[in-house]
C-alpha cells in the first residue's frame, strides 16, 4: 500500500484484521515520507509485518521511475529507524530454505543447521556432519522476495509500459469496474512475467501491449490459491492468498484505491494443494 495514502489504505484492509495501533500509524506516516526523501525513491511502499516471537518485523519498499526495477526493502523494528535489506540471491533461496518456524525477531539470531558435507582426504571421500550459522536477516530477505513474487498483486491498468520499455504509474486509471473487479484475470502479479513469455502469438494477440505485460492471477498454480470477495455492499473487493495465509490485496471498484498488505509469520501454507 502507498505510504501516501497510509490511513485510507489501513482502514481499507482493517476487515482482515490487519490493524495497527494509532502510535504505529503516526510514526509510519512520518517516517516513511522522510525515507522517500532520505533515499530519493519514486514511491514507497508499506508492505506489512512478519510476527517474530521476541518483535515484530515493519517491511517498507522503495521504487524507483521504472515501477517493475527491483524494489529496495528495508525494515524497521519501531516504525521509526529504518534498515536497509540486501537483494534476494538464489544462494540466499538455498541456504534459508531448510529453516522452518517462526521468526525470533532479532536480526542477529543466527539459527543452527546440521547438514553432511563430503570431504576428501588423501584418495578417501568420507562424509562429516557440519553446523551451518544462518542470520535471521537473510531468511527475512528471502522470505519477503518469495512472497513478492508469488503473491504481490496490482489491477489491470494501474501500470501501463511505455514504447520504450520503462513500467509507469497510469495517472489516468480511475479503477476496475464492478464486473471486472469480481474476476482474477483482471489482477496481475506485481512483478516480472514469467508465464507470459511462454504463451504463443495466437494468445497474445488479444492482449494489449501497453497493459498486459505482466502475468494474470487465473492461471496460478494450484488453482483455488486466491479467495475472492465483495465487502460493504460492493463497495470493496477483498482479495486473500491462501497459499501465503496474512497477504490481503483491496481494490474500491470506480476509484484509485488499491493495495496490498502482509500480515503473517513468514511461513507459506505448503499443505494448500491437499486442502482444496
Amino acid at each position: 500500500m502507498d505510504a501516501e495514502s497510509l490511513l485510507l489504505s489501513l482502514e481499507l484492509a482493517s476487515g482482515s484484521g490487519q490493524g495497527l495501533s494509532p502510535d504505529r500509524r503516526a510514526s509510519l506516516l512520518t517516517s516513511l515520507l522522510l525515507v522517500k526523501r532520505d533515499y530519493r525513491y519514486d514511491r514507497v511502499l508499506f508492505w506489512g509485518r512478519i510476527l517474530g516471537l521476541v518483535a515484530d518485523y515493519y517491511i517498507a519498499q522503495g521504487l524507483s521511475e521504472d515501477q517493475l526495477a527491483p524494489r529496495k526493502t528495508l525494515y524497521s523494528l519501531n516504525c521509526m529507524e529504518w534498515s536497509l535489506l540486501p537483494p534476494a540471491t538464489e544462494e540466499m533461496m538455498a541456504q534459508t530454505s531448510v529453516v522452518k518456524g517462526r521468526f525470533m525477531g532479532d536480526p542477529s539470531h543466527e539459527y543452527e543447521h546440521t547438514e553432511l558435507q563430503k570431504i576428501n582426504e588423501g584418495g578417501k571421500v568420507f562424509e562429516e556432519e557440519v553446523v551451518v550459522q544462518i542470520k535471521e536477516e537473510t531468511r527475512l530477505v528471502s522470505i519477503i522476495d518469495q512472497i513478492d513474487k508469488a503473491v504481490a498483486i496490482i489491477p489491470r491498468g494501474a501500470l501501463f509500459k511505455t514504447p520504450f520499455g520503462p513500467i509507469h504509474v497510469n495517472r489516468t486509471f480511475e479503477g476496475l469496474s464492478l464486473s471486472e473487479a469480481k474476476k482474477l484475470s483482471s489482477y496481475f502479479h506485481f512483478r516480472e512475467p514469467v508465464q507470459l513469455k511462454n504463451k504463443t502469438l495466437l494468445e497474445k494477440a488479444d492482449l494489449d501491449p501497453s497493459l498486459d505485460f505482466m502475468d494474470s492471477l487465473e492461471h496460478d498454480i494450484p488453482k483455488g490459491s486466491w479467495s475472492i470477495q465483495m465487502e460493504r455492499g460492493n463497495a470493496l473487493v477483498v482479495l486473500r492468498s491462501l497459499l501465503w495465509p496474512g497477504l490481503t490485496f483491496f481494490h474500491a471498484p470506480r476509484t484509485k484505491n488499491c493495495g496490498y498488505i502482509y500480515v503473517g509469520t513468514g511461513e507459506k501454507n505448503i499443505d494448500l494443494p491437499f486442502m482444496l
